[in-house]
């Protein structure tokens, strides 16, 4: 999409992300009521059915809609507080409806990772986006080349890691841009050591890569990052020393009058997952004086929605509790279809439906008809594609036809998984869907 005026993008976003509430029901998303086939997702929404008693078929994934406010209004808090940008990243939901409630709540943009995804973020409007990623894809690049040159209020910064990436991003937007486009912002990715994922290993490297993007009319550095959570064997220690290297590294290039693009009014300092955003706030904090102003831009994603295992046990709030707490946002209802002996029972929900990368899924409550218990002497032990495999100690109060909800592990896994998903009031109340776009 092409925007003709600066304003263009924005409207036409605002305009798409109002029009999936026309979008209809029907076979393509699992779990809703078989009844509102044919009915728009807003007339649906208007309803305000319940999850548990107004028609949804298991499995369903729900997200729970206080709990997911509380998230926003956290992160907004903690970033306030610690003079940190944010630019969540966005690849965690692929959720245009959440890219916009994250900004609501402070977001500077989005960060993706692809190209697709920035497509997805650009057909609804978001205006800043950081791609934590080399770009080096002609078709992609020639995309991104025709955005900035229609939309003079979008911007995008990506990463370089290697001299010929440079070459590479050069060569090919000099095959598709005018000679008044803009240029591309970059930052040098540091990578978190030589075991790591990308990012260029040295600091003598950094400097060629520097020298190549100077090179090249049709980039402009704008800054440094890097992603602390690839730290090999990563401790508090460890992290605080590869933060300390980074900021050092836009210290030693500022000094070097390498900050020195054609109007550019802030320096970039980016890093941040969602493991140790707080050794980011305690790093970026004693950031010297430099240049220009610095954009000291957090990027931590799965914080939206949480989760009840991986991010649970590491994340930075265990570490500091005084800050507040993230909430698990997320809970699959699954209903038991088979009790073939005492010690054993199936559910219908499995790896289509489940997030399995990191943990299996937590058995946490029971509904037999109106009634919810906890989930005592229940343990999934596995997954097939369709069904989940529990344990049932003595204790365990189960039947076949029994409602079981689940926590999950791994927030990017399990947004993937489904295409609309209801927005959950703690009584059950269905008041929005949130549509994804992987």
């Amino acid at each position: 999409m092409a925007a003709d005026t600066p304003g263009d993008t924005a409207a036409e976003g605002a305009q798409r992300l109002a029009a999936l509430a026309e979008e209809r029901v029907d076979h393509r998303f699992k779990g809703l009521p078989p009844d509102a086939e044919g009915l728009t997702i807003g007339e649906l929404t208007a309803e305000r059915r319940n999850l548990f008693t107004d028609g949804f078929t298991t499995p369903v994934l729900a997200l729970s809609a206080e709990r997911l406010e509380h998230n926003l209004q956290l992160m907004e808090t903690y970033t306030t507080r610690h003079g940190l940008a944010f630019a969540p990243h966005g690849k965690t939901s692929m959720a245009p409806q959440l890219f916009h409630r994250q900004i609501e709540y402070g977001a500077w943009g989005i960060t993706l990772a692809v190209p697709h995804q920035v497509r997805v973020a650009r057909a609804f409007g978001i205006q800043r986006v950081f791609l934590a990623n080399e770009l080096v894809d002609p078709a992609a690049l020639k995309w991104v080349a025709s955005e900035l040159a229609a939309d003079p209020s979008f911007r995008l910064i990506c990463y370089v890691d290697s001299v010929h990436g440079v070459e590479l991003m050069d060569a090919a937007l000099h095959s598709s841009r005018s000679g008044s486009a803009r240029p591309v912002d970059v930052v040098v990715e540091l990578a978190a050591g030589d075991d790591a994922r990308t990012g260029v290993r040295t600091e003598a490297e950094c400097a060629a890569v520097v020298g190549a993007v100077a090179a090249a009319d049709s980039l402009r550095l704008v800054g440094v990052a890097g992603y602390e959570g690839e730290v090999p064997d990563a401790n508090p220690e460890r992290v605080h020393a590869w933060l300390r290297r980074l900021v050092a590294l836009a210290s030693d290039f500022d000094k070097a009058g390498r900050f020195a693009g054609a109007g550019l009014e802030e320096i970039v300092v980016s890093a941040g997952g969602s493991a140790w955003f707080d050794a980011v706030a305690d790093v970026f904090e004693g950031i010297p004086e430099l240049s220009l102003p610095v954009l000291k831009l957090l990027r931590s994603g799965a914080y939206v929605s949480h989760d009840d295992g991986h991010y649970r046990r590491i994340t930075p709030f265990n570490r500091v509790p005084e800050e507040g707490a993230l909430h698990p946002s997320f809970r699959l209802w699954a209903q038991v279809v088979s009790r073939p002996s005492p010690e054993q029972a199936f559910i219908n929900a499995g790896k289509r439906d489940a997030a399995y990368d990191l943990d299996l899924p937590f058995a946490q409550v029971v509904r037999s008809g109106a009634e919810e218990r906890p989930a005592t002497g229940i343990t999934v032990t596995g997954l097939s594609d369709q069904h989940g495999w529990l344990r049932t100690a003595p204790e365990a109060d189960l039947r076949v036809g029994d409602w079981l909800g689940l926590g999950l592990s791994h927030p990017c896994t399990s947004f993937d998984k489904w295409q609309l998903i209801p927005l959950v009031e703690a009584d059950g109340t269905v008041v929005d869907y949130i549509r994804t776009y992987f």
